[in-house]
């Protein structure tokens, strides 16, 4: 079954988070992800050759999410506290403004179906999720594959857009302010 269009699960998780120069601790539930849109991506794990430069990248996109009123959520299957450790000392990860959320016991990695249980890792997963925390896209990867995060933005924005605009659909490499369509019988087989 599809997790399209479904409730998050209930998880309670902690976080290292560093927006100001001091780091902190924090604890999040589902409760954080309702009233603004979000996105999580799912990493692998921390201190990991590909995963930094996914973090380097969503962190030099950052702007353009808090600007479409979204929050960032990166999460592995490491703690916290590694969090913290990565973040000081990798320049890359270093640049996240994000929360990093440490999931040791899986409760997310498998809430969102990205789990390796020979592993206990997480495949690369990007989930973007509504203000009433319903799931309204997901994208899974072999842990080879890293992501562009600019086509996150732009499916946040559709999602945006579509939730807006009932009853008008965004077509194939959709960016803002461009032309939707509106499914009708006049269109079929005439696009």
């Amino acid at each position: 079954m599809s997790l399209i269009n479904t409730q998050v699960q209930p998880f309670k998780v902690n976080a290292f988070v560093n927006r100001t120069g001091k780091g902190e601790f924090i604890e999040l539930t589902e409760k954080d992800l309702q009233g603004k849109w979000s996105v999580l991506i799912f990493m692998p794990a921390a201190f990991t050759f590909n995963c930094p430069t996914e973090i380097e990248d969503a962190a030099e996109n950052y702007a353009d999410f808090q600007k479409a009123g979204a929050e960032v959520y990166i999460v592995t299957t490491d703690t916290h506290f590694s969090h913290k450790v990565w973040h000081e000392t990798s320049d890359a990860v270093g640049k996240a403004k994000f929360p990093l959320i440490g999931d040791p016991t899986h409760q997310l990695t498998r809430a969102f179906d990205v789990h390796i249980e020979e592993e206990g890792l997480a495949l690369r997963g990007t989930f973007i999720i509504d203000p009433s925390g319903t799931i309204k896209t997901l994208e899974v990867h072999d842990n080879a594959i890293a992501r562009d995060v600019k086509e996150t933005v732009r499916k946040l924005k559709a999602a945006q857009y579509v939730a807006a605009h009932p009853g008008e659909v965004c077509p194939a490499k959709w960016k803002e302010g461009e032309k939707t369509l509106a499914p009708s019988l006049d269109l079929v087989g005439k696009i």
